[in-house]
């Protein structure tokens, strides 16, 4: 089964015709001169980053464990309430089992 995307791709032509037919809304003319001190003191001056300070030295990369594919029974009322709140719901109800594993964890 394909897996559903909300990102677009184009080839470097497709989006040059874009440009050309105005169907592109970002203002590449602007974008482009940009400076990257300009970048930079953006970032600074946004308030999630205050006092960030990034230690590429020591970063690492952590890949996701994988999971575990399950068949189970749950109750229509649970599943459903998972459900009605759109995509990732899956991801919510291993949150949760996640949350309350941790918590039995820490009781012992």
């Amino acid at each position: 089964m394909a897996r559903k995307s909300d990102i677009a791709q184009f080839t470097a032509d497709e989006l040059a015709r874009m440009r050309a037919d105005g169907l592109s809304a970002t203002d590449w003319t602007k974008a482009e001169s940009v400076t990257g001190a300009e970048v930079d003191a953006g970032i600074a001056a946004d308030p999630d980053e205050a006092g960030m300070v990034m230690d590429w030295d020591s970063a690492s990369i952590e890949l996701p464990e994988r999971k575990a594919v399950l068949n189970m029974r749950i109750d229509h009322d649970v599943l459903a309430y998972f459900k009605q709140s759109g995509r990732g719901y899956q991801s919510r109800i291993n949150a949760v089992l996640r949350a309350f594993v941790s918590a039995q964890q820490r009781s012992r």
